[in-house]
């Protein structure tokens, strides 16, 4: 009995395809239908080329599956995170991108998986109508915070990369963002009279967001608020730092 199950497993084994290991690479050929994995890539970049965004991600997926330790494989995962945020896919780009940071943590291209999540967050946060009638500033920033978290991841884990100096400059302008959105928070609470939670928002966004635009207007803003609770040395003293460091300075907000 022992011998007759021997035989018919063997048997079995060699039906499947000669050996119990081998049947996943042969499957991956079936796949990519024989090509090689530089054939799948450029066919995939016709697609894109074409407009077909969902068939590239696709064509790009089968190089993955049929060929994971390419060359092709490994450019076609930062190509897979591009299409996605071509297609505005986000959150699924970003997935993309960190599952390529962890897999290929100190490759050449991985500061730009880094740098393309930074671009991916921004683009995430804005509107069509930003430069027309809303600011970024006056909606939920969660997104701009994310962005400006993955700016620096870069310039922290690759400082002399090439993308490092627009991801500086990219700060820049999400601070001033940020800084601004905490400027709103705080005109609101005077508006409303809560005088101490406004000097708090105008203190943290003096701490925290030190060379953004928006620091005069705080100054400002917190003295004002200083001058409602009668603390008024501290209202003078706020002044004086204001027009010292400010000497031109006309205020930018209203409270009306």
């Amino acid at each position: 009995m022992t011998k007759s199950l021997i035989l018919i497993l063997t048997s079995f084994i060699f039906l499947a395809g000669c050996s119990p290991f081998g049947g996943g690479k042969e499957t991956r050929k079936l796949v990519a239908n024989g090509l090689t994995p530089k054939t799948l890539y450029e066919k995939a970049e016709d697609m894109v080329d074409a407009g077909s965004l969902d068939q590239a991600i696709d064509q790009y997926q089968i190089i993955l599956s049929s060929y994971p330790g390419s060359k092709y494989a490994i450019q076609a995962r930062l190509d897979i995170a591009f299409n996605l945020y071509k297609r505005k896919k986000y959150t699924r780009a970003i997935v993309e991108l960190n599952k390529f940071i962890e897999k290929y943590p100190d490759l050449p291209s991985t500061p730009y998986a880094y740098y393309l999540k930074g671009v991916v967050a921004e683009d995430k946060s804005s509107s069509i109508l930003d430069d027309f009638v809303t600011d970024s500033a006056q909606r939920d920033v969660d997104s701009i915070l994310e962005a400006y978290s993955y700016f620096v991841d870069l310039i922290d884990t690759f400082p002399n990369s090439k993308y490092a100096n627009d991801a500086g400059k990219k700060l820049a302008k999400l601070m001033n963002t940020l800084a601004r959105h905490e400027l709103y928070v705080a005109i609101y609470y005077t508006k409303i009279g809560s005088h101490i939670a406004a000097i708090n928002r105008s203190k943290f966004i003096i701490e925290n967001y030190p060379n953004s635009s928006s620091i005069p207007d705080s100054l400002d803003l917190m003295a004002y608020n200083y001058d409602q609770i009668n603390a008024t040395k501290l209202a003078s003293d706020i002044r004086i730092v204001l027009s010292s460091s400010y000497p031109g300075y006309s205020k930018n907000y209203s409270i009306d």
